[in-house]
Order: C-alpha cells, then structure tokens, then sequence
C-alpha cells in the first residue's frame, strides 16, 4: 500500500510543537541527522505509514511499514533522554501511531526489538498507566547510551554483549510475558534489525533465523499487531523480514 502523511497535529501528539516547527524550518540537524532537503516531508510520509500501518491492524491484519526516516530516539524535544544526537531520527513514528490508537482502545504496548535503546520512545510515554514499553537492547558504549534499569511501565532489558540467539531470545520470553500480563488491545514493534550478526552498528549476534522466531514469539500473544521499521545497516537486513514470515504464523 501507498502511505500518505501524517498531519503536524498528529507529530504535536508526541512532540513539542517547537521542535516540530524546528524539523519544518530546518533548524533541527546534527551530524547523524541532517537537514536534508525535503526532509520534513519524508518525516512525515514516514510517520503517516506507521499510521496506515497502525489502523490496518486495529481492523484485524498483521502489518509492517517498510518506511524512514526511523523514529525511536526522537523525544517530546528531539534529543531523548540526554542523548547527543537525534540517531538519524526526526519523529517517533510508533509513537505517534500508539498515541493515535489511544483514542480507540484502552491499552497499547510497544515492543522494541531494535540494537539500541528506544530512548525517545520511552521518553514519550513515561508515567502513562496506559502504555507499556518493552525494550530489548544492547548497552554500555553504545548509542545512546539509556535503558540501563526499569522506570515505570517502561521494562528496559540491556544486554551488555553480543548474547546470540539463545540468551536474546531467552530476555525477549522474559519481556513479552510482562506484555501479556498487562493485557494490550494493540502491540506496536519498533522493528530494528542492527541486532544481526554482521551489522557495523550494534550487533547483539542473531542470525536471519532468530527473526521469524521473534515474530513468532510475539504472534503468539495473540493481539492486533503492528511493526515499524527502525534500524538495521548491514548486508543481511533484508533476510531479517522473516520476521514477518513468524509474525503471520498464528
């Protein structure tokens, strides 16, 4: 399907109306996110998929947005949280879709699996009852940096090295029982693949396989369901879709 933007009202949803004006004007830019031309519009285009994505699921089908710039390290101001630079991110995407799908159901939980912290995912949603955020990530000198412990309902899993299938897997069963448990009428998935083993950026070492059991794992919570594209650099990033092949088993 063909996406269409978001408006800046629904951006104004999750972030402050300044730093979305800023993004507009381009005089929101960093070395890692630059002001690109059009940029503004992409940002939209891209948060408006998540959206589509968003309301396909609420009608009972399994989606994916296959769309950038990604969005998790954007916060309610930009930078997240403390983080030094936006991480190739303008808007939270699944954060806007979530804040959008509170108007319809009563509870939403996002799930992200992506290498690094979903800083400005959690920055967005802390303190709501609400909302459950669940993050897998690798940290310690890598970007950004946060997620060390739990705040709220936002339940941080750092992994300190590249733990491989079993011990991610193992810290995934752990997190998506707490999502079971808080019973969501929609699950949003921050889909980053820079977990693989060959990606330049992060890497917790999962091979293309551990994706559909990822999908898999989270399918069978049995609730509507939606994923967002996030990160994911290297060569092996498309094989990793088979995330989508287990997220349509049950």
């Amino acid at each position: 399907m063909t996406p269409k933007p978001c408006t800046e009202a629904d951006l104004c949803l999750v972030h402050s109306r300044e730093y979305v004006k800023g993004i507009r004007n381009g005089m929101i830019a960093d070395a890692d996110s630059p002001n690109l031309p059009g940029i503004y519009d992409y940002a939209k285009l891209s948060a408006g998929a998540a959206v589509k994505s968003m309301e396909i699921a609420l009608e009972g089908e399994k989606s994916f947005s296959l769309m950038r710039p990604p969005g998790h390290h954007a916060g309610i101001c930009g930078r997240a949280l403390g983080a030094v630079s936006l991480g190739f991110c303008y808007c939270n995407n699944v954060a806007v879709a979530c804040r959008k799908a509170l108007d319809k159901v009563d509870r939403v939980a996002i799930v992200d699996i992506d290498g690094h912290h979903g800083n400005g995912t959690q920055e967005i949603f802390a303190g709501r009852r609400d909302v459950l955020f669940v993050s897998l990530h690798r940290y310690g000198f890598i970007y950004p940096g946060t997620g060390s412990r739990s705040e709220m309902k936002c339940l941080n899993y750092p992994l300190r090295y590249a733990v491989g299938n079993e011990g991610y897997l193992c810290a995934l069963k752990t997190g998506l029982k707490e999502v079971d448990r808080f019973d969501p009428d929609l699950i949003g998935v921050s889909a980053g693949f820079d977990t693989h083993r060959y990606d330049p950026y992060c890497s917790l070492g999962l091979d293309e396989d551990a994706y559909a059991e990822v999908g898999r794992m989270i399918s069978e919570l049995g609730r509507r369901t939606f994923a967002v594209l996030e990160g994911g650099y290297g060569r092996c990033s498309p094989e990793c879709c088979n995330f989508l092949a287990g997220l349509e088993q049950t």
